[in-house]
């Protein structure tokens, strides 16, 4: 009998019409709380949430969500998630009450649940104030909270959240990061956004070009760069028309006034993997010695 992972995929593979191989014999096994998937533009990450939440079919490969498979358990999987695609835009004439009340009804909920959920979530993502306004009048970080509070009132198993902070200002990803804490579903989050990563992920993995290329915690992953610092101005990874290098600490003195040297992020092993050239563990080994 197969063990219920949260999320579970095996050699999930996804060719577009076009040719394009979107996902790669993608393989992983997770039960995080918070499980972020981090990439360049065109790695994966909106295919593998959209082959998860029911709204592709793979071209090869399995992917499971609580046990469920996304294909033939789809009726299920659907019942259990909620998904906030990136493109989701609210309706312009209808106030985020409204958006709350059509959204948790067509979810099942009865109307006098979904008037209590919308009550309770507009005040928490702090959308109670305006809850009467045509959302085309509200602020675009008003805006994307509409979508959050769905994902917050839904109580869903597991919910999926492609680039939820897009687009918002530093005070407004602040409250949303704020709120995701809080759900008590397991989420699936992408983002380009590595300081959002580091605050919200119990697990990380890593696609580039569809593969995926490294998976852990965000503890183990920046283990690989223990005692070492960041130095920009030279090196062997170039970045832009930026180069960049990674030293020992001790040796930082020697470069301190002459270029900038920064404490390691997780940005970095972003860079020295999804860089060019340097997608791999022999990349990553050659960047940092």
């Amino acid at each position: 009998m197969r063990l219920p992972f949260v999320i579970e995929t095996i050699n999930l593979t996804k060719i577009y019409k076009d040719g394009t191989l979107a996902l790669n014999e993608v393989s992983f096994k997770s039960s995080a709380k918070v499980l972020t998937v981090l990439g360049r533009n065109g790695a994966g990450k909106t295919t593998l949430t959209r082959i998860l939440s029911t709204q592709l079919l793979p071209t090869r490969g399995e992917a499971y969500i609580n046990g469920y498979h996304v294909v033939k358990d789809a009726k299920k999987v659907r019942e259990i998630t909620t998904s906030i695609p990136q493109e989701a835009r609210p309706i312009g004439m209808a106030s985020p009450e409204e958006h709350l009340l059509m959204f948790l009804t067509a979810k099942g909920f009865s109307l006098h649940e979904a008037k209590e959920l919308t009550r309770k979530t507009l005040k928490e993502v702090g959308l109670w104030e305006v809850r009467g306004k045509p959302s085309d009048e509200l602020s675009g970080g008003m805006k994307r909270k509409i979508f959050v509070a769905m994902a917050l009132a839904s109580n869903s198993e597991v919910v999926l959240l492609d680039e939820p902070t897009v687009g918002l200002d530093p005070y407004s990803r602040t409250e949303v990061w704020s709120i995701l804490k809080e759900m008590r579903s397991k989420i699936v989050l992408t983002t380009h956004y590595m300081e959002e990563a580091e605050e919200l992920s119990e697990e990380v993995i890593l696609l580039h070009k569809g593969r995926l290329i490294a998976k852990g915690s965000v503890k183990e992953l920046l283990s690989k760069f223990e005692g070492k610092v960041r130095v920009e101005g030279i090196g062997n990874i170039q970045v832009g028309k930026l180069r960049i290098s990674y030293v020992n600490k001790e040796e930082a003195v020697n470069y301190l006034g002459k270029y900038i040297v920064k404490p390691i992020t997780l940005e970095d092993l972003f860079i020295v993997y999804a860089g060019e050239g340097l997608s791999d563990e022999e990349g990553l080994h050659n960047s940092l010695h």
